[in-house]
C-alpha cells in the first residue's frame, strides 16, 4: 500500500561534506514528504565564497550524496542541481512546493520567500527541523567530526 505524501516536491540545500545523522534525518523527513526531492548542493566557488572549509570537492560530494540515499532511501525520487547562491532553485523551479532547512537556515528560507514575493512566485512552506544532537549535548556537524571531536553518528571520539 503506497502511503500518499504531503507535497509533489521539496527542496533542501547544503554542503554535505561529510555525511552524518544529521543529514539522514533531514532527507528521511524530506522523503517522507514528498513524492520528489531538489537537492541543491553547494559548487566548490560557492563554498569558498561562504569561507566554508571543505574536504571534498563537488563530484565526490555529489557520488557520496548519491550512493547515501540508494543506501538509505531507495526508489526514491530526487535530483541534484549545483547550487551557485544561497537560492539554488527556488527562484526558477517552479513545482516547489515546501523548502526544509534547519534552525541555523531557517533565515535563508524566508530571504528565498521574501524574493519570490517580490517575483510573484508562490511562497514555499518552510519547514524546519530541529539540529540532530550528539551524545555530549551539541549538534552534530561536519565541523566537528572534522575536527575528531564525533563521530558521523554523533558518538564522543575518545582521543
Amino acid at each position: 500500500m503506497k502511503t500518499i505524501k504531503k507535497f509533489t516536491s521539496v527542496a533542501v540545500g547544503g554542503t554535505f561534506d561529510i555525511l552524518h545523522k544529521g543529514h539522514i534525518t533531514l532527507f528521511a523527513k524530506a522523503f517522507s514528504i514528498s513524492q520528489h526531492v531538489i537537492i541543491g548542493l553547494t559548487s566548490d566557488k560557492f563554498t569558498i565564497q561562504k569561507q566554508k572549509q571543505i574536504l571534498h570537492n563537488y563530484n565526490t560530494r555529489e557520488h557520496a550524496l548519491k550512493n547515501m540515499i540508494i543506501s538509505n532511501f531507495p526508489n526514491s525520487s530526487y535530483a541534484i542541481c549545483k547550487i551557485e547562491d544561497e537560492f539554488g532553485p527556488t527562484l526558477y523551479e517552479c513545482n516547489i512546493d515546501a523548502l526544509i532547512v534547519s534552525n541555523d537556515t531557517k533565515n535563508i528560507g524566508y530571504k528565498i520567500n521574501k524574493t519570490r514575493k517580490k517575483l510573484n512566485l508562490s511562497q514555499l512552506k518552510i519547514i524546519v527541523m530541529p539540529i540532530v544532537i550528539a551524545e555530549d549535548g551539541k549538534s552534530i556537524s561536519s565541523t566537528r567530526i572534522k575536527n575528531y571531536e564525533i563521530d558521523k553518528n554523533g558518538k564522543l571520539n575518545n582521543c
